[in-house]
């Protein structure tokens, strides 16, 4: 065959393959719409309710592509629950996703979170940070314990740590070849997973009213409730000692992240597939060290200062901090007024793909919610639950469940009113209940693929939210079988 031949042939395969794609997306399609038809109102969906999480598994894990695949799947769901009325009820979906408080808040604080950074970057505050680090750290395990004590410090937030570490530290890891997708892995392990085991984190916050709410605790007690689970949360304890080994090399590379690792070894420390953030060219340092590492540091500090100021709001910290750091660098003029107006437009324009999969992942979740995906789960492993077998149970099934739907917090607005209860009548002890619900929550984040979390480290580090997703999860599952094994010893 000849080579003109073979680049005939090339077209015409794609070609093929995008027809035979296209049938098969139809063929479900009509299948959901066969199944919605036949459905009696008013019956529950029982084992079908899971239908639309598995297509969206199933589509991420065969395309690559995350956005996609939730708005697959959620388009899916919709023709279960009523495919006569299939646009309309996607229109309502989709405006009452988008007018939910919850992600309005997140569009905000990720699009501002990008704009304050991307301040930072075109300040030249990031790259004297890094300079100054570059100058202390001295080898490949130093640059990842670097990025690991960065990750504990900045606990007050998973979304703060997600954003601010990865962008500061790719310079330096880039400088011993760390893969992109370790240094995601770094990053998110020390987001979510440490952030249930501090008492003063936005997590704390969310899930101290949510028993306060559900009557678990009297009014006031949420937080001691909270604090007394903490030592039992142990997927946060045991990724906090994984994430250390991998950052000390004495866990070795595992699946993906092995390949992608000679990879980077290689001098290729940016997956194939991956775009990096890029702010602008000729970004210096500034001409003295210590008042750059002052220009990355203040903003910093106002932030979290400002956020734990007002009731450990990220929003209100971000607001707060952007409008310090415009003052601060526009005193120094150290760029100009509208060079940093731009760089907050540049830094939600590069928010918008995470921003993208949160929201399909909140329209997932809506779908689930009306299909009764948390309630059926929970209602079919009840009858088999024991006092001793609950805690490590409700873990792995509510673990599950986050990482289907991505909500670590919306999935327990559900599943607390309807586990909180059984768990008293099996005399299963609260805090118990509560560490098996946290370390489910942060196991769930942490390991699924279009989670907030995930996808902003990996946005954040420069690689696709399914190479982090792929590479990570060989280490998350260490930690969900370390946890579950905990949760039956201790049950």
């Amino acid at each position: 065959m000849t080579t003109q031949t073979k680049a005939l042939d090339a077209p015409l395969q794609n070609n093929l393959q995008h027809i035979i794609i296209s049938l098969l997306v139809v063929a479900i399609f009509i299948f959901f719409t066969s199944i919605g038809l036949n459905h009696t109102e008013g019956d529950s969906y029982g084992w079908m309710s899971l239908l639309p999480t598995a297509l969206v598994l199933i589509f991420a894990l065969t395309t690559h592509r995350t956005v996609e695949a939730l708005f697959c799947g959620t388009i899916a769901g919709v023709l279960l629950l009523n495919p006569a009325q299939a646009v309309e009820q996607i229109v309502g979906i989709s405006m009452d996703v988008m007018m939910n408080e919850t992600i309005a808040w997140i569009i905000l604080v990720c699009g501002l979170m990008g704009g304050l950074i991307a301040i930072l970057e075109k300040g030249g505050s990031i790259l004297s940070f890094s300079n100054m680090l570059v100058s202390k750290v001295k080898s490949r395990k130093q640059s990842m314990l670097m990025t690991f004590v960065l990750g504990i410090m900045i606990f007050i937030d998973d979304y703060l740590n997600a954003i601010a570490i990865s962008s500061s530290m790719k310079k330096i890891t880039d400088g011993y070849n760390v893969s992109r997708e370790k240094l995601s892995y770094l990053v998110d392990s020390t987001a979510a997973p440490i952030c249930i085991l501090v008492p003063i984190s936005t997590w704390a916050i969310f899930f101290s009213s949510l028993l306060e709410a559900n009557g678990a605790v009297e009014s006031g007690g949420g937080i001691k409730a909270y604090i007394e689970a903490i030592p039992y949360m142990a997927y946060g304890w045991v990724t906090l000692l994984i994430v250390l080994l991998v950052a000390l090399e004495k866990l070795p590379d595992l699946g993906k992240m092995k390949q992608a690792e000679e990879r980077a070894k290689q001098g290729q420390v940016i997956p194939d597939g991956a775009t990096d953030v890029d702010f602008g060219e000729n970004i210096t340092a500034h001409t003295s060290p210590t008042m750059g590492l002052v220009n990355f540091l203040l903003p910093m500090v106002v932030l979290v200062a400002a956020s734990w100021y007002f009731g450990i709001d990220l929003l209100a910290g971000v607001f707060v901090a952007i409008m310090f750091t415009i003052c601060f660098y526009g005193a120094q003029r150290l760029i100009s007024m509208n060079d940093m107006f731009d760089a907050i437009y540049d830094g939600i324009k590069v928010m918008l793909l995470p921003l993208a999969t949160v929201i399909g992942g909140f329209m997932l979740k809506s779908v689930n919610d009306s299909l009764g995906v948390t309630p059926f789960v929970i209602d079919t492993v009840s009858p088999y639950l024991s006092a001793s077998m609950f805690p490590a149970i409700i873990f792995i099934i509510t673990g599950a469940l986050v990482f289907a739907t991505a909500s670590s917090w919306g999935t327990f607005a559900v599943a607390m009113p309807i586990v909180l209860p059984l768990a008293d009548q099996l005399g299963v002890p609260l805090h118990l209940t509560i560490a098996a619900l946290l370390s489910a929550s942060a196991a769930g984040s942490h390991s699924c693929f279009f989670s907030d979390s995930t996808v902003l480290s990996a946005q954040g580090s420069g690689c696709t939210s399914m190479q982090h997703a792929t590479t990570q999860f060989p280490y998350a599952l260490i930690g969900i079988v370390a946890t579950a094994l905990f949760f039956l010893l201790v049950g």
